[in-house]
């Protein structure tokens, strides 16, 4: 069973973090483990996480910021720890587990089957006989922006925002959480197109090879959620900002360089 590292960033998350949902999916899953990233945060949410990883050290951890910088950078320094940390794959979820625990493994099934897939994302597609529950208006927003963003992007992409996602520990991966990200609500957006960057400047596998999108049985909107819908209005601002700047055409140069090595035997081996 393959080893992975699940990236958990909190923000003021005391009232809603499921501290008994954690415990229990370690002790089904041992392969597995989790990171949480403490977002400045000024409640209680920096002890609860230091009690949780005093419970049970190795398989939790914590790393705190100094101060709030924001999802994007809180998943993104998460990420880079995990990528180096000798596992097979990293991922990151959503505090507020909107997507259930449980389906980490269904996810890393994905990687371990196929082995040409990069990387795993979860998607929120309402069929009969899957109990996704959104907020209507949520809904029909995310349908407009997924869909502007699957234009700039130039993929056939449905869910873009959806906050389970899963990597497999690679140097084309490692690089796509190397630098700060120049958005904050649509960071998701800014992965795919740094892999579609690296795609035309380092011949990397094309996306369309590299990503699945795993439709999830189970997904609910909880309470208490810090996306508020004038922040679509922004999401289409910083989606013009990632078309400037790795998706126009005229650009010379890509955002950052390959790593020389990436592979989770080689970081075993260093570490």
């Amino acid at each position: 069973m393959s080893s992975a590292i699940i990236v958990i960033p909190c923000y003021n998350e005391e009232k809603r973090l499921e501290v008994l949902q954690f415990r229990k999916y370690v002790l089904q899953n041992p392969q597995h483990s989790f990171l949480f990233v403490n977002d400045g945060s000024s409640d209680r949410t920096a002890l609860i996480l230091d009690d949780l990883k005093d419970s049970n050290p190795d398989r939790f951890d914590v790393l705190h910021l100094t101060h709030n910088q924001g999802k994007a950078e809180a998943v993104r320094q998460g990420m880079q720890q995990a990528l180096h940390a000798g596992v097979d794959f990293a991922g990151f979820w959503d505090a507020d587990l909107a997507t259930p625990l449980e389906m980490i493994p269904q996810f890393a099934a994905q990687l371990e089957q196929m082995p040409e897939r990069s990387m795993v994302l979860g998607a929120r597609v309402k069929l009969l006989g899957r109990q996704i529950e959104r907020q209507q208006l949520r809904h029909y927003l995310g349908r407009i922006f997924a869909t502007a963003a699957s234009i700039v992007l130039q993929l056939p992409i449905y869910d873009t925002q959806c906050g389970a996602k899963l990597f497999r520990v690679n140097r084309e991966n490692q690089c796509l959480f190397s630098t700060r990200f120049l958005t904050n609500w649509i960071f998701d957006v800014e992965l795919l197109a740094r892999a579609r960057q690296l795609e035309r400047f380092f011949d990397c596998p094309r996306l369309e090879d590299t990503v699945y999108e795993l439709p999830l049985t189970c997904w609910k909107d909880v309470a208490g959620s810090k996306v508020k819908p004038h922040d679509f209005v922004k999401a289409f601002f910083e989606l013009c900002s990632i078309y400037w700047r790795y998706l126009r055409p005229s650009l010379k140069l890509p955002y950052t360089q390959l790593p020389e090595h990436a592979s989770a035997e080689e970081t075993r081996k260093a570490a």
